[in-house]
């Protein structure tokens, strides 16, 4: 388990390094759900999603050139914090994974080396890469610095527009809401985890009490690929979330839209996942809410190709 004082130790880390994102609110999106909707944008975060949030936190806090695996967000946020911290980066980065954020991990200045996610296991090759090079593995998300640094997101929430009543979060491989729930399991404020319809790992593992591997999801939401829970996010999130809702790779696309439309905001599918589910009503929405829109990390040419 991680502690408020882990987030906040994360907080001061980030402080001047990491945007403080903006909170969108809308009144269309409030009479649309019928609440209060406060949308925490962490696509306007560098490296365009929160993952920089746990990166900075982690390799700041260790010595030496490190090494990751990402679909490319994490990717991206890695091989920032290590240029920002004068370290060189190596990401394994699965060879189907959005040519944007292939092109901006290697922009960033990381060495990527490239995988087959349908056939390999990322966790065992980029341990091997990791040990052979002499360099720290930084996990996307099981990763006790990693999910503090994630969770300074909703501290800032809170801190910026007081009580809510429920957060809604995207969930992959889990570090994103721990780190929230942790936060917000210390304001009493319940926090539920939205996956894709084709990749409910961690729904299936709350349901069975342990953690359950599914064979890699086919959905839009790369970020949201995830097979298994992390060992340390699942103790967390077992604890500390109210329940897991599921949305559809056609209801990612409209909450897409409406961020585009409505609020002038670029999203990726797993950046909208919380959207997602209030605007298709899988998320039960009452009183004050808060969303994590997690990552706009989406090049043109993919995002006309999914609104239209």
């Amino acid at each position: 388990m991680i502690e408020l004082a882990d987030v906040d130790a994360a907080a001061r880390r980030l402080e001047g390094v990491a945007h403080r994102t903006p909170v969108i609110t809308s009144r269309t999106l409030d009479s649309l759900v019928g609440a209060s909707i406060f949308l925490k944008a962490e696509n306007l975060q560098r490296a365009g999603a929160f993952k920089f949030r746990g990166a900075y936190n982690k390799i700041s806090s260790v010595d030496g050139d490190v090494a990751a695996y990402s679909s490319g967000n994490h990717a991206q946020a890695v091989a920032l914090a290590a240029s920002l911290l004068g370290r060189a980066s190596v990401i394994l980065m699965p060879e189907d994974a959005p040519p944007a954020k292939i092109d901006a991990t290697r922009a960033y200045g990381a060495d990527i080396v490239a995988y087959d996610r349908y056939t390999q296991d990322r966790d065992v090759l980029g341990t091997a890469l990791a040990q052979e090079r002499g360099l720290t593995l930084v996990k996307p998300y099981d990763d006790r610095l990693v999910m503090a640094g994630q969770g300074t997101a909703t501290l800032e929430l809170l801190e910026e527009v007081g009580e809510i009543d429920l957060i809604v979060v995207p969930i992959g491989g889990g570090g994103l809401a721990a780190g929230t729930a942790t936060v917000a399991a210390a304001r009493g404020v319940r926090v539920v985890g939205v996956e894709p319809e084709a990749g409910d790992d961690t729904r299936r593992s709350l349901e069975a009490g342990e953690r359950v591997t599914i064979d890699v999801p086919r959905t839009i939401a790369d970020g949201l690929q995830v097979t298994a829970p992390g060992a340390l996010t699942f103790e967390v999130n077992r604890r500390l979330l109210d329940g897991i809702v599921t949305v559809t790779d056609a209801e990612l696309v409209g909450a897409m839209r409406f961020a585009f439309d409505r609020l002038k905001l670029v999203l990726e599918p797993s950046g909208a996942a919380g959207l997602a589910a209030l605007l298709a009503r899988r998320a039960k929405a009452t009183g004050r809410v808060g969303v994590i829109l997690s990552g706009g990390n989406v090049g043109v040419e993919r995002f006309r190709e999914l609104v239209s």
